[in-house]
C-alpha cells in the first residue's frame, strides 16, 4: 500500500492500540542491549581517521580529514564528556540518561582517545613524508634558511608582536584562564650557564587574527610552510631579551572546556540575557581535557597541572608537536600542484535549468533537490524571486545554522524592503552558533523581520518554508521541507534532500507549525491538527513506531516486511528495541547511519540480521530518509531522544511516485557501495564493505545517476 493525497498522516498516528503498544513493556528501553552512545560516536570519528589514512584519497583531502577528526573530537569533549562528568558529579538520582556504568564508559573513552591519538600521529607522520615527496615542506624554527629567518623576523615584527602578550605565570597570583579553542606556547626560560633560576611563561597563539600557516620564501620547485607558533618560537630570544635568558624550551598545550549552556526553560524576555551569560560562562567552563606535547618539560607540566587544579584522571592527553589540528581544514591548497577530486561540480536541477520562475515550476509539480549534487542556488533563487514578486505577501522560514555571509538573509531582508511580511524562526540555542544567531537576530529585526526565538524546553530543528501569494482574491502557496540547514557554505558538502512543493495538505501543516511557533503559549493542540506532517514532539515518535509495527505485522503474516532507514544517528532505546523485534520476526531492515549507531546488528535469535553501513566520503551524509511498504519520507529528525521528544522536527511524506523512486534508487546505490561504506557490526570494527565485483563509490554513482536523468 502507498500513501496517497487522500490518506492523511494522522490515520497512522491516532490509533489507540498503537498508543498502548508504544507504552508496552515490549517496547520499554533496555539499555544493556545497546552499544554505549559515546563509544559508538568514537567509532564514527575513527571512520573519519580512516579517510585520512586512505592513500587513494587526494593528499589535501587527507589533511582536511585530519582537521575534521580533530574538530569532531574537540566538540565531543566539550559536550559529551563534559555532560557525563557533570551527571556523575550530582549522584545516582541524576543518572537516568547515562548507561549502566558511566565510570567505565569514561575510562573506555580515555583509552579509545589515546589509541586514536597514536593513530592520528602515525597518519600525520606519513602525510609529512608524502608532502616531502611533492617538495612541500613544513619547516620548524630550527630549519630555516638565512633568507627565511629574515622573512620570519620581519613577519613577526610587522604582524605578530602586537598580537601577543607573554605571561610570566609564576608571578601571577591568579592563574590565567586558558581559553577553549586556543593553543598556547608553554615556555621554560633558562640560561645556558644555569646562572639564574629557570622561569615559566605562556603565550596565546593569535590564530583568531592571524593565519595558522605562513608560506615562506622557497627554492624554485619547492613550497615551504611554517606554522605561526613556530614563528613565535623562532622569535623567543627577541621577546624575552630584556630578561637575560638565552635558552628556551617551548611546547604547545591546549585546554578543552565544558561547553554546555545552562539555560533554564523560561523562554521569555530573559532568554537572550541567559544565552549571553551562558556564552560568557562557557569561557570559564570546567576543563574536561588537557592536551600537551609529550616532550614538554616534566617540571613545567607538573606546575601547570597544579596551578590549573588538574589531576591524572582529568583526560590528560599526551600528543605530538602540533595541536588544534582543526585549523588544518584550511591548509593552504595553493601549495599543491594538482588538486584532484573524484566528485563533480553541483548542477542545476533539470526542471529549473531553463525556467524563468522557480515558483511557477513548483506550482506545477513537486521537485526534489539532492544537494550538493544539485545546486543549492535554486533555494536562494526561490527566496530572491519571492522577495521581488509583487504578488508575494509573506515568507515564513526556519533557520538553525546560517552561513557567515548569508545570501539567505540578504534575500529575506530584501523581501522586507519590498513590503513583504517576513517571519524567521531563529534557533538561538543551536550549539556553537549561539553568538552568530544573536547577531543575526539583531540584524533581521533592525530590517523589520519578525524573529521567533524559542520555545520552553524545545529546540526548533525543523527545516521548512512557506511562501504566500495573493492574486486577486486567490491565495497561492509554495514552500519546502528539508533535511539540511539554510547554509550555502555547508550545502556544498552536506548531502541533503529538499522537497519543493505546492501541495496544499503539506503547506497547511507547515502553516500550523508556524502558528504554533508564533502562539504566545505554544499550544500543542495546534500541532495536533497536522494531518500530513509528523511533528516532534507530538506525533513523530508514535508515527515511526506505527510504521515499524506495521512491518512487523506483515512479517508475522508471512507477507514480508522491509524498511530502509537513513539517518545521522540512532540512539533512542525504544526505536532500537522495535528494530530488534522487527529483526526477530524476519523484517528486512537495512540502515545507513553516518554517525552514532547504538543498535547491535547481529543476534542468533533473529530471523534476519540488520544490515547497517556507514558512509564517510567527500560529502557529509546528512540526509534522513525512510522507506516503508506504506510510503517514503524525509525528515530533519534522527532517532535520538532529543530529536523525538525535545525538539520541533518534521517528517514529510513523498507523494510523487517518481520522487519516491528517485529516493529509493539513491538509497539502493548507497547500500550497494563497496568503496566508502563501512559495516556497522556489534564490535564497531569499521571494516570496509568489500563484497561485490564492480567497485561502487556511492557518491560518484549518485552524481552519475542524477546527472544522467538531467540529460535523458
Amino acid at each position: 500500500m502507498r500513501l496517497s493525497k487522500s490518506e492523511p498522516l494522522d490515520t497512522f498516528t491516532q490509533d489507540p492500540e498503537m498508543e498502548k503498544k508504544t507504552n508496552s513493556k515490549k517496547n520499554a528501553p533496555e539499555k544493556k542491549k545497546m552499544i554505549p552512545r559515546d563509544v559508538s560516536w568514537l567509532a564514527f570519528n575513527a571512520r573519519v581517521l580512516q579517510e585520512a589514512a586512505d592513500p587513494s584519497v587526494p593528499l589535501h583531502e587527507r589533511i582536511r580529514f585530519l582537521g575534521i577528526h580533530s574538530n569532531n573530537q574537540d566538540e565531543f569533549f566539550r559536550v559529551r564528556v563534559a555532560t557525563l562528568r557533570r551527571m556523575l558529579s550530582v549522584g545516582k538520582s541524576a543518572r537516568m540518561h547515562l548507561e549502566e556504568n558511566p565510570e567505565q564508559i569514561l575510562n573506555d573513552i580515555h583509552d579509545l582517545v589515546i589509541d586514536q591519538q597514536r593513530e592520528f600521529d602515525r597518519i600525520w607522520d606519513g602525510i609529512v613524508d608524502e608532502l616531502k615527496e611533492q617538495k612541500i615542506y613544513i619547516r620548524t624554527e630550527k630549519h630555516l634558511s638565512k633568507e627565511q629567518q629574515k622573512f620570519v623576523l620581519n613577519f613577526f615584527n610587522e604582524e605578530v608582536r602586537t598580537n601577543i602578550i607573554p605571561l610570566m605565570i609564576e608571578s601571577i597570583p591568579q592563574f590565567p584562564l586558558l581559553r577553549d579553542k586556543s593553543i598556547y606556547l608553554a615556555i621554560v626560560l633558562a640560561r645556558q650557564d644555569n646562572s639564574v633560576r629557570q622561569k615559566f611563561a605562556l603565550i596565546e597563539i593569535p590564530t583568531t587574527v592571524l593565519p595558522r600557516f605562513i608560506i615562506l620564501p622557497s627554492k624554485e620547485g619547492e613550497k615551504d610552510i611554517i606554522l605561526i607558533e613556530d614563528v613565535i618560537r623562532f622569535c623567543l630570544p627577541y621577546i624575552f631579551s630584556y630578561f637575560g635568558y638565552d635558552k628556551f624550551n617551548a611546547h604547545i598545550i591546549k585546554v578543552t572546556r565544558d561547553a554546555e549552556l545552562d539555560i533554564d526553560n523560561d523562554i521569555s524576555t530573559s532568554l537572550i540575557h541567559q544565552i549571553e551569560k551562558g556564552l560568557k560562562d562557557r569561557r570559564k567552563g570546567k576543563p574536561v581535557r588537557f592536551v600537551y606535547d609529550k616532550d614538554i618539560d616534566p617540571l613545567l607540566l607538573e606546575y601547570l597541572m597544579r596551578r590549573m587544579g588538574l589531576s591524572p584522571g582529568d583526560n590528560l592527553i599526551p600528543g605530538a608537536r602540533i595541536h588544534n589540528f582543526k585549523d588544518f581544514m584550511d591548509f593552504p591548497n595553493s601549495v599543491f600542484a594538482e588538486k584532484t577530486s573524484s566528485l563533480r561540480k553541483s548542477f542545476v536541477h533539470p526542471l529549473f535549468a531553463e525556467a524563468t520562475s522557480v515558483m511557477h515550476v513548483i506550482q506545477g509539480q513537486d521537485v526534489m533537490l539532492h544537494t550538493p549534487y544539485h545546486s543549492f542556488d535554486t533555494i536562494i533563487d526561490l527566496l530572491r524571486e519571492a522577495a521581488i514578486d509583487p504578488n508575494v505577501v509573506s515568507i515564513k522560514i526556519t533557520a538553525y545554522r546560517l552561513a557567515r555571509n548569508s545570501r539567505i538573509v540578504n534575500a529575506l531582508v530584501n523581501a522586507v524592503r519590498n513590503g513583504k511580511q517576513v517571519t524567521v524562526s531563529l534557533e538561538l540555542r543551536a550549539r556553537f552558533n549561539e553568538a552568530d544567531n544573536l547577531e543575526w537576530k539583531t540584524r533581521l529585526e533592525d530590517e523589520g523581520v519578525k524573529v521567533l526565538i524559542g520555545i520552553p524546553g524545545l529546540k526548533v530543528h525543523a527545516k521548512m518554508c512557506v511562501i504566500k501569494k495573493k492574486i486577486g482574491t486567490k491565495t497561492i502557496q509554495c514552500g519546502f521541507v528539508a533535511t539540511g540547514n539554510l547554509n550555502e557554505k555547508t550545502a556544498r558538502v552536506y548531502g541533503d534532500h529538499w522537497l519543493l512543493t505546492a501541495n496544499r495538505s503539506i503547506l497547511a501543516d507547515i502553516n500550523r507549525v508556524f502558528a504554533y511557533l508564533e502562539s504566545p503559549k505554544h499550544d500543542t493542540k495546534i500541532l495536533a491538527g497536522c494531518k500530513t506532517l509528523a511533528i516532534s514532539p507530538i506525533s513523530m515518535r508514535p508515527f515511526f513506531v506505527k510504521m515499524i509495527e506495521r512491518e512487523i505485522k506483515l512479517a508475522k503474516n508471512k507477507s514480508g516486511g522491509e524498511m530502509i532507514i537513513k539517518m545521522n544517528s540512532l540512539s533512542d532505546p525504544q526505536m532500537i528495541n522495535l528494530l530488534y523485534e522487527a529483526a526477530r520476526v524476519g523484517v528486512d531492515v537495512k540502515m545507513i547511519i553516518r554517525g552514532i549507531c547504538c543498535a547491535y546488528t547481529e543476534n542468533k535469535k533473529w530471523k534476519k540480521n540488520i544490515t547497517a553501513i556507514s558512509i564517510v566520503d567527500e560529502y557529509l551524509e546528512h540526509a534522513r530518509a525512510f522507506v516503508f511498504r506504506s510510503g517514503v519520507y524525509i525528515s530533519s529528525c534522527d532517532w535520538m531522544v532529543r530529536n523525538l521528544d525535545h525538539r520541533v522536527e518534521v517528517a514529510v511524506p513523498i507523494f510523487d511516485l517518481s520522487i519516491q523512486q528517485e529516493i529509493k534508487d539513491i538509497l539502493a546505490i548507497q547500500l550497494s557501495g563497496n568503496v566508502k561504506a563501512r559495516i556497522l557490526d556489534n564490535e564497531q570494527n569499521n571494516e570496509y564493505k568489500r563484497e561485490g565485483g564492480k567497485k561502487i563509490r556511492s557518491q560518484i554513482e549518485i552524481f552519475k545517476y542524477l546527472h544522467e536523468k538531467q540529460y535523458k
